[in-house]
């Protein structure tokens, strides 16, 4: 089954079991909220099926929905007979929903809607009315309330309840706590039909209200309950007016799931990692135990029985991470369809025709990632509407189609999701980038910029080559933002441009945060972890080779000059020359740099904890990890760290 398809499965059993509660509840005790819930729900069945394209659903559902409005607005009486009716037409729905999910063609729902039109007319020239203006209700209440509202002020005269008026005037700081107050307490002696604001006698400074409700308690009782309001009865109690329907047969329903789901809140999944990562630490020490004893008493019976049970221990517990692991993960298809409404909306601000074009919507990637990247992707097309895709006139003067194009793709590549938003504008202004940097004190005007470093300086806090604001491009704000969340996340942003073709943004991030895999290393005696998704390969590095070019440490490798970083230097540790080091590539495309490093520890699998808001603002840092014998090891961020080798500021400092 497909991923879409399973979704809607699942959505529409959640919708339809919520709508048979509403349903259940309104068979025992009538409720205005109650039946409001049901409308919403198959309101939102209607939007659901027609989403993903299934036409019977969502036809029977809007039958429905007018058949619910007519029950909210009175148009039809509530009887027994109408909640078995609507029972009938739900289990119709979980019967459409079985089909979907059978990969079955859906019946043929014509029949069903004429029924539930054939109900509405019968039963709607069956309705009684009541003249409101023989209760005497002044015409000042009725000409303000709506459809809805004038309905149950209806009811509750029907049901034989009395009208009151309850007035109130509070102070402006705090009326909304305080009517919430006065709400909660008349709602316990009766429905508030309308709540409508009054002038009439209100001092300055505060704000009046006539509260319009039913209630079949005494004037004296819902005084006490008003406490200090101005309460005035308007209609007296009724006599209740009798109604009789005979109920219908229903249909055989259809009460098996067709579905497995079950939804699972992500804080439960994430104690389950909590337990899962002192599992791995306790199969660290485990397997450090047998090597331990192996080495003192040799590999005895009990040695070898040690160590087979820690490998057992180690093969099940990967099993064990890799289904939570699966747990997690979510398809960018639900991305990508908020993704959609978002173009739709700044296209339409921005006054432009866009073209939106997705692929990978079934790639993979862990649900708390997935929400912490919604923001800075939604950012990355805004700028691309509002500063990459050019004008209708511009773009058919420039020899180019009319409408735009932003094309939307994520895939995998080994432990690392990719994403890519691409538009098809302009491209980057790189010398206007330049000229506002510059302008705005961003980097010196000594200091010499290639095409790509220019391209990243956008990225910088406070830049924007944006002569004016709009809603759609923000207030020059935002670009570092996003730099900063998805470093945050452990992962990567790259920008390539072409002036006249356009501009492509590329993000690299983990698949999961929760448990990661890193390298182990040792730099002036100090013990460090490196996330394995960002290094690419090692080597060692002769001291001999290493060249300084604009102030910065490089070495050939494959041909091509690589950045050098010494991490001893950036952490200010005691710093032992020597004639080799371990190096350690890091980064993605040609934005990589080599990290130089001591001595390489080995492969751990760990889990990041925070450092907490003391050491919150150290760069180079992403977290801590406890390892073997329950030591706590810094782990390195990459993306800081990059930064700290290209930083454009830093660099002219040292020339300096």
């Amino acid at each position: 089954m497909k991923t879409s398809k399973h979704d809607f499965i699942a959505e529409a059993e959640d919708i339809l079991a919520n709508a048979a509660n509403a349903l259940l509840e309104l068979q025992s005790t009538f409720n205005p909220d109650t039946l409001n819930a049901l409308f919403r729900a198959i309101h939102t069945m209607k939007g659901l099926s027609g989403l993903f394209g299934v036409q019977g659903i969502s036809d029977l559902c809007h039958t429905l929905e007018s058949l619910l409005d007519d029950l909210r607005l009175g148009k039809i009486e509530f009887t027994d007979n109408g909640v078995n009716f609507i029972f009938v037409n739900i289990d119709a729905l979980k019967t459409l929903v079985a089909q979907v999910s059978q990969d079955q063609d859906v019946d043929d729902v014509s029949h069903l809607v004429r029924e539930i039109e054939a109900f509405r007319e019968t039963f709607q020239a069956k309705s009684k009315d009541i003249n409101l203006e023989k209760l005497g209700i002044s015409q000042s209440i009725l000409k303000v309330l709506s459809e809805y509202e004038e309905h149950r002020l209806k009811t509750n005269v029907k049901d034989g309840k009395a009208l009151y008026l309850v007035k109130a005037v509070f102070d402006l700081a705090t009326f909304d706590k305080d009517i919430e107050a006065l709400n909660s307490r008349l709602r316990i002696a009766g429905e508030i039909i309308a709540t409508l604001p009054s002038s009439q006698g209100v001092p300055e400074g505060s704000i009046g209200f006539t509260i319009l409700m039913g209630s079949s308690q005494g004037i004296d009782s819902l005084k006490e309950k008003g406490q200090a309001s101005e309460l005035e009865m308007i209609v007296p109690p009724q006599a209740v007016l009798p109604a009789a329907p005979a109920p219908a047969k229903p249909k055989d329903v259809v009460l098996k799931s067709a579905t497995n789901t079950v939804r699972v809140d992500i804080e439960k999944l994430d104690k389950i990692l909590d337990t899962v990562s002192e599992l791995v630490l306790a199969k660290g020490a485990v397997l450090r135990i047998g090597h331990e004893i192996a080495a003192t008493y040799g590999y005895t019976p009990l040695t070898l029985d040690i160590l087979k049970i820690s490998q057992t221990f180690e093969r099940r517990l990967a099993e064990l991470q890799d289904n939570i692991l699966e747990l997690r993960m979510v398809p960018f298809s639900q991305i990508f369809a908020r993704l959609s409404q978002v173009v739709k909306r700044y296209m339409r601000e921005a006054a432009k025709e866009i073209d939106l074009e997705i692929f990978g919507e079934d790639t993979e990637i862990d649900k708390v990632i997935a929400e912490e990247i919604i923001d800075p992707l939604i950012h990355l097309i805004r700028n691309s509407i509002d500063h990459g895709i050019e004008p209708n006139a511009e773009r058919i003067a420039s020899g180019k189609k009319e409408r735009g194009t932003i094309t939307l793709k994520s895939f995998p590549k080994g432990n690392n999701v990719i994403i890519t938003i691409r538009d098809d504008g302009a491209g980057l202004n790189l010398d206007k980038i330049l000229k506002k940097a510059h302008e705005n004190k961003l980097v010196p005007e000594t200091q010499q910029f290639d095409s790509r470093e220019i391209a990243n300086l956008i990225f910088l806090p406070g830049l924007s080559t944006k002569e004016s604001v709009s809603e759609v491009s923000g207030r020059g704000i935002g670009m570092n933002i996003v730099k900063e969340k998805i470093a945050s996340l452990g992962g990567f942003i790259d920008i390539e441009t072409v002036a006249g073709s356009g501009t492509t943004f590329t993000i690299t991030l983990p698949i999961t945060l929760a448990i990661i895999k890193a390298i182990l290393i040792e730099v002036a005696n100090e013990k460090f972890a490196i996330p394995l998704t960002s290094v690419s390969e090692t080597f060692i590095v002769d001291t001999n080779k290493i060249q300084t070019i604009e102030g910065r440490e490089v070495i050939e490798t494959r041909g091509k000059m690589l950045p050098l970083l010494r991490i001893d230097r950036v952490f200010m540790l005691k710093e032992e020359p020597k004639e080799e080091y371990f190096g350690v590539i890091v980064g993605i495309g040609d934005r990589r740099i080599g990290l130089l490093i001591d001595n390489m520890l080995g492969q751990a699998e760990v889990v990041v904890k925070s450092l907490g808001g003391y050491f919150k603002n150290i760069s180079g840092l992403a977290g801590a990890a406890e390892i073997g014998k329950h030591q706590v090891i810094l782990v390195l961020d990459v993306e800081a760290l990059m930064e700290e080798a290209f930083s454009v500021k830093k660099l002219s400092a040292q020339k300096e």
